[in-house]
Order: structure tokens, then C-alpha cells, then sequence
């Protein structure tokens, strides 16, 4: 036993290293190692990385994503700075806008679409629009303005302008606006006085007008040929003349309700020879309108709240059978003082289903 102990000891005195006296500078040196406090260590350059380049700047509070600037809702009281050039849509409705400066849009050339919606506005600079060269809607509803704005994009497809405060349509409003195919013009102070004859001349494409909720008396003169569409409702018109709607070719839908109208001239209808929608309810008509049978391709009418105290046998339907004409889908009479007990089934012989005939009691007020 001592003899395997002593060859054991022997062995790993063998394999041991040489001994080394250390000094107290050894051990200062290798404390200076392990802490990191020595000198720094030489190590291979690092490259730095390239800068990325920043993107297009979002005004502040607003929010941008593809293309579409959204600073509705901020209480803003002028257009923001720092809109992106590559917007294709910015939206300020619902702020305090009070007035559209001249660079308020500038480098905007991308721009289609410009919504103002429900601000204060009341004054828009003559070339705050000159850099939106591609703008094809602009909403400037529910705001203060008295005049329609000058120099609109002649870009410009659709126009909304309704609830403001404007009381002329002037002639020179919509020069070289060729491209508007949509219009709204209702809830504004507006006279018959105050729309020039000419003042819808250049809208050679312009397929839709509003003009509802104002002041005017009759139906203004020289709309555009092109309309298939037109909404007067809620206006002071008395009466409706064959020469108002002349040209009046493409016309698919007329609406004359809330009106105070008790005359609907003859030959009126011949005038607009398309016309699929009549609406001349709430009105003080005593008759039915006359022209109906002769109609080729009216479907709907309107008559309820009215004065209408007959209704015959051939105020809605020709008299032969053999006459081609579309049948009809609506025809409202209801809120007249006809009995429409006394009114013949044979009446409405053109219509498409019986249900489609209103009829109902008559309330005096």
C-alpha cells in the first residue's frame, strides 16, 4: 500500500508545471486584467452602418397610411404643414378652419381627393387650389362661405358645397369645369334671382345636380343637356313650365317634392322623354299632371300630399292597349282628398302589381 501511494505521488509531481515566484506586480497585473481597467484592447474597426433614409413627414396628430392623409376631428384651426406630396386623399373635415391660405396646399399635385367638411371656413385665397392639378373631389359642405370659391381645379368631378351661405350662382362660378359629373348645391340661402341664366354652361358631363332646401322659385334656366338627374325638393317653386325642362333629353329622375307647386303646364312631360321618376308629392296639385299615358317610359310617380280630389280612368294609362309603354312599379296617392273608394280598378291597368298602387285616407289638417 505505502509503495502504491508513493509511485502515485511521484507521477504527478512529474506532470506539474515548473513553480514560478510571483511578486506583488504580478498580482497587480492580472487584477488589472480580469477588471478591465488595463490598457484597452486592440480590436478590428467596425463598420458603421449606412443611414436610412427618412420618409415622408405626417403632420402632427394626424395619421398617414398609403397614400391617405387622415386630420379629421382635431380641432385644427388652419390646414396643417408637412403634408406628404404623394397624397392622394386628405381629410380636415369636423376642425375650426376659418380660412384656406394660398400655399396651404402647395407640391400637392398628387392630390384626387379634398375633404372640408364641417369647418368654419369663410375665406378660400384665389390660388389655394392652383397646385391641385389632379383633383377630382372636393367637399366643402357645412361650412360659411358666401361665394362660391374661384378657380376650382378644372380637374374636379365632383362638387359638394351644400349648407353654406352662398346666395349667388354667378356665370362665371363653374367656368371650364368640364369634368364635374356630380353637384350639390342644396341648403344654401339661394334665390331664383341669384342664379345666373348661364351659370351651368360649361358642365357639358355633369349627370347629377342638388339643388334642395333653398329659397328659389321656379327651376332655374339652362341647366345641361347631359343631366340624368335632378333633386329640387324642398324649394319655393309654384310652378313647372314645359320651356324649364327643354333639352332636358337624358332626364331619368326629377324630384319636385316639398315644393308648392299647383301647376304642372302641358307638354311639360314630352320635354323629358326618359324620365323613369317623378316625385311631386307635397305639393298643391288638384290634378294629375297631364301626359302620363302618353309616357313611354315612366315608372314611378309620386302624388300623396296633395290637393288631388279625382282621379280618372285615363289619367295614368293610354287608352288602347295596343300603345307601348312601361309598365309601372309605384304610383303613390295616398294624403289626398280623392275618395279612393270611387277610383276604377281600371285605373291602373298599366301597372306592374297591384301593390304597387297607394291609396289610402285623407286627413284634413
Amino acid at each position: 500500500m505505502r509503495l502504491a501511494c508513493l509511485t502515485l505521488l511521484l507521477v504527478s509531481v512529474c506532470w506539474a508545471l515548473p513553480f514560478r515566484q510571483s511578486g506583488f506586480l504580478d498580482f497587480m497585473m492580472e487584477d488589472e486584467q480580469i477588471s478591465g481597467d488595463g490598457p484597452p484592447v486592440v480590436t478590428t474597426k467596425q463598420e458603421i452602418p449606412p443611414e436610412v433614409p427618412i420618409g415622408p413627414v405626417c403632420p402632427f396628430r394626424c395619421q398617414c397610411h398609403l397614400h391617405v392623409v387622415q386630420c379629421s376631428d382635431l380641432g385644427m384651426k388652419n390646414v396643417p404643414e408637412d403634408i406628404p406630396s404623394d397624397a392622394q386623399l386628405l381629410d380636415l373635415q369636423n376642425n375650426k378652419i376659418t380660412e384656406i391660405r394660398e400655399n396651404d396646399f402647395k407640391g400637392l399635385k398628387a392630390l384626387h381627393a379634398l375633404i372640408l367638411v364641417n369647418n368654419k371656413i369663410t375665406i378660400i385665397h384665389a390660388k389655394a387650389f392652383s397646385p391641385l392639378v389632379n383633383l377630382q373631389r372636393l367637399y366643402l359642405s357645412k361650412n360659411m362661405l358666401k361665394d362660391i370659391p374661384s378657380n376650382m381645379p378644372k380637374s374636379v368631378q365632383e362638387l359638394r358645397i351644400h349648407e353654406n351661405q352662398i346666395t349667388k350662382i354667378k356665370k362665371a362660378s363653374f367656368t371650364g369645369m368640364v369634368h364635374v359629373i356630380v353637384m350639390e348645391l342644396g341648403s344654401n340661402p339661394l334665390t331664383s334671382s341669384g342664379v345666373d341664366a348661364d351659370a351651368f354652361k360649361d358642365l357639358k358631363r355633369v349627370s347629377y345636380i342638388r339643388i334642395a332646401d333653398t329659397n328659389i322659385t321656379s327651376i332655374p334656366k339652362g341647366l345641361p343637356t347631359s343631366l340624368s338627374e335632378l333633386h329640387l325638393d324642398g324649394n319655393r317653386i309654384t310652378k313647372v313650365t314645359a320651356d324649364s325642362l327643354k333639352g332636358l333629353k337624358h332626364l331619368a329622375k326629377l324630384g319636385l317634392s316639398s315644393n308648392e307647386i299647383s301647376v304642372v303646364e302641358n307638354g311639360t312631360l314630352a320635354m323629358i322623354p326618359h324620365l323613369r321618376e317623378l316625385h311631386l308629392d307635397h305639393n298643391a296639385l288638384t290634378s294629375v299632371p297631364a301626359g302620363l299615358p302618353d309616357h313611354k317610359y315612366i315608372q314611378v310617380i309620386y302624388l300623396h300630399a296633395n290637393k288631388i280630389a279625382s282621379v280618372g280612368t285615363e289619367d295614368f294609362c293610354p287608352a288602347s292597349f295596343n300603345t307601348k309603354k312601361a309598365m309601372y312599379s309605384g304610383i303613390s296617392l295616398f294624403s289626398n282628398p280623392v275618395p279612393y273608394w270611387e277610383v276604377q280598378p281600371i285605373t291602373f291597368r298599366c301597372v306592374f302589381d297591384r301593390s304597387a298602387v297607394q291609396l289610402g285616407n285623407y286627413r284634413k289638417k
